[in-house]
C-alpha cells in the first residue's frame, strides 16, 4: 500500500462528462481520488444544495468505481468574501461555508481548501481583513463541529500569496481545524516577486499543512500552465512537503479543449507520481 495519496482536480476533465466518467478516466490514469470544484459559478454553487437522493448516488458511485470524492476546491468565495463591507454578500458567504461543510461531511471529503481572499472583487481594507478573521472563526467553529479539516490556499494576490502569510491567520484562529494546503505554482511566483526561497515559505508552515496542489506556472501566470513547461520545481517542493510529513497531493491543472484530455491526465499523475514515489522509497529503503 502507498504511503501517499494522489488526487486528480476535476477540471482537468471536460465539464460535460457524468460524475462516474470523471470517476473512471480518474481511475484509469492512476489517480487515487478526485476533487470537486465549487466555484463562483452558479452552476457549482448549485451543488451546495445538491439534494440527499444525489448525495446518496454519488456514494454509490464512488463505492462502486473506487475513486472517492475526498478533497473539496471551495473558490465561491472569491464572488462571495467572507470580508466583504456588503453584509449581503457576507451573509452569502457563510452560508457557502455551512453547506459546504454540510456537504463534506454527507460525502466523506476530509479536507476543504479555502480561498486565501479577505475580498477579491472590492478594495481591501482594515475593516474586510477584521470582517474575514471575525467569519473565519465561524467557519472554523462550524469545521470543527463536523470534524472536517480546512486549508488556506496561497493565492496570485498579495493577500495570502505564500504560505507565511497564511500561518499568520492558522496562528491567529489557532485551531486543529484550520491550517494550510499551498499551491506549489502560486508560491514559486510568489518567491520569484520577492526574491525570497521559496522551500523555506513551504517551511514556514510545519506542523500545519494539510495537503498540497501540485500546479505549474511561470512568472505573472497562474493557471493553464502545460506541465514541464513553467518554472516549478515539483521534485524539490515534493521532497520538502513530504519531510514535513504531507501525504495527500492533488495535480492542479484544466481542460482546454484538447482531445486527448486522457493522456493529459496520464502524464500528469506518471511525473507527479514518480516524484512521489522517489520519497516513498527513501523512507523505505533509505
Amino acid at each position: 500500500m502507498k504511503s501517499y495519496t494522489l488526487g486528480l482536480y476535476e477540471k482537468a476533465m471536460p465539464k460535460e462528462l457524468t460524475w462516474e466518467e470523471k470517476f473512471l478516466a480518474a481511475k484509469e490514469a492512476g489517480y487515487d481520488f478526485v476533487e470537486i470544484s465549487i466555484d463562483e459559478t452558479e452552476e457549482k454553487l448549485a451543488r451546495l444544495d445538491m439534494p440527499v437522493e444525489e448525495r446518496q448516488e454519488l456514494l454509490r458511485l464512488m463505492s462502486g468505481t473506487g475513486i472517492p470524492l475526498r478533497t473539496m476546491c471551495l473558490s465561491g468565495h472569491r464572488k462571495y468574501p467572507l470580508g466583504s463591507d456588503d453584509p449581503d454578500t457576507c451573509r452569502r458567504g457563510i452560508e457557502i461555508m455551512e453547506k459546504a461543510i454540510r456537504l463534506a461531511e454527507d460525502l466523506g471529503i476530509r479536507i476543504i481548501q479555502l480561498a486565501g481572499y479577505d475580498v477579491y472583487y472590492e478594495e481591501s481594507s482594515y475593516e474586510t481583513k477584521a470582517r474575514f478573521v471575525r467569519n473565519l472563526k465561524k467557519a472554523v467553529s462550524m469545521a470543527a463541529k463536523a470534524g472536517i479539516l480546512m486549508g488556506f490556499e496561497t493565492m496570485e494576490t498579495e493577500f495570502m500569496n505564500t504560505v507565511e502569510k497564511a500561518m499568520h491567520y492558522v496562528r491567529m484562529i489557532d485551531s486543529p481545524y484550520l491550517g494550510v494546503y499551498p499551491d506549489s505554482g502560486n508560491i514559486t511566483n510568489a518567491a520569484v516577486s520577492y526574491k525570497a526561497d521559496v522551500l523555506e515559505d513551504l517551511r514556514s508552515g510545519a506542523g500545519h499543512l494539510t495537503a498540497m496542489h501540485l500546479k505549474e506556472t511561470v512568472p505573472g501566470k497562474f493557471r493553464e500552465v502545460p506541465y514541464g513547461t513553467g518554472h516549478v520545481n515539483f521534485p524539490e517542493l515534493i521532497h520538502t512537503a513530504w519531510t514535513l510529513g504531507v501525504r495527500r497531493y492533488v495535480t492542479e491543472f484544466w481542460y482546454t479543449g484538447n482531445p486527448e484530455w486522457k493522456k493529459d491526465l496520464y502524464h500528469a499523475r506518471t511525473m507527479m507520481g514518480t516524484c512521489l514515489s522517489e520519497e516513498e522509497q527513501d523512507v523505505l529503503y533509505g
